[in-house]
């Protein structure tokens, strides 16, 4: 496999035999994955459908596609974001018998997705459920690289980069066509850094934590009537869609008011999904702890996952 890695993380990375590398590269060779799960936590949540697309020499080689049968039924969220309905999956095969194939699929390939940590962290507890060893294989942000090659952008999720490139319109959200346009946004950013002759780019650097008192609203006339207007919000967790700074700035904007702990004043506590605090004990960081104490106190506080939080900002 021929690849020019430009840049290392700068931070620690965990061990290899847990997890693979994660690497601002462009490879030639590669398998792109997406995952459509019941929900956030891999902990709580069961895949229901893998996609994976393997490329050899910059083209696409060979595909995987398979629907997985959670062994519960899918919440009326998660069926109009998908697509993907009980009867869909009422036949399909569990887990046991989907993951084998897909690794085999996968093999010891550098994986390539659209918030990749996302379904690394799926695969990596599925893999523990069903005795099948380490998913470590290195992996290729294609959010992070966005990040990286056009931080003048405040987006980056993959239908903002769809829409930037000119890659095409917005598709289904079912895995195979998120992994086919994953690949379009990935070859699209090789393309333009090897135009401008990038050889590497800025190296990353841990950004300190953001605090509530350096966001300012860019604007001041509020809508009175948005869910988020003169109301509390504290995030715990990192996001998978937004950088901290840009959920808090969201919530800004919309007349909303930020805090950098849970207190009385708090009405909405935002779940990070995609990493979590050095204070986090036992899966649940503190934040979590005072807000569900609170709200058992009969506080006006409410817990919410990421995707909700992009629900009350009306950006879902």
């Amino acid at each position: 496999m021929s690849s020019e890695r430009f840049y290392e993380d700068t931070l620690s990375p965990a061990p290899r035999a847990q997890k693979g590398e994660s690497l601002l590269a462009f490879v030639a060779d590669y398998t792109a994955i997406d995952l459509e799960t019941t929900g956030l936590d891999p902990r709580r949540d069961s895949v229901i459908e893998f996609g994976a697309i393997r490329v050899r020499g910059n083209c696409i080689d060979e595909r995987f596609s398979a629907l997985v049968n959670p062994g519960r039924l899918l919440s009326p969220f998660i069926t109009e974001l998908t697509g993907i309905t009980d009867d869909m999956l009422c036949f399909a095969p569990p887990l046991e018998d989907v993951l084998p194939d897909f690794l085999a699929f996968v093999g010891e390939d550098v994986v390539v997705g659209h918030n990749v940590n996302f379904d690394l962290g799926f695969i990596r507890a599925a893999c523990r459920l069903m005795g099948a060893g380490r998913f470590d294989n290195d992996y290729v942000d294609t959010m992070r690289l966005s990040r990286r090659l056009f931080p003048q952008h405040a987006h980056h999720r993959l239908g903002d980069l769809v829409a930037r490139f000119g890659i095409g319109e917005a598709v289904e959200h079912r895995a195979l066509a998120d992994v086919a346009q994953t690949i379009d946004c990935y070859e699209y950013m090789k393309a333009y850094a090897a135009r401008r002759g990038m050889a590497r780019v800025l190296p990353e650097h841990k950004q300190r934590a953001v605090s509530a008192r350096e966001i300012t609203p860019g604007r001041g006339d509020f809508d009175e009537r948005h869910a988020c207007y003169k109301r509390t919000f504290v995030f715990t967790g990192e996001l998978y869609d937004m950088t901290r700074r840009e959920a808090m700035q969201a919530v800004a904007d919309r007349g909303g008011m930020l805090g950098d702990s849970v207190t009385r004043r708090t009405n909405y506590l935002v779940l990070g999904g995609c990493g979590y605090a050095t204070t986090i004990r036992g899966g649940v960081s503190a934040k979590q702890k005072k807000a569900e104490q609170m709200k058992l106190g009969g506080y006006d506080i409410e817990i919410i996952a990421e995707r909700e939080f992009y629900h009350l900002l009306g950006e879902e």
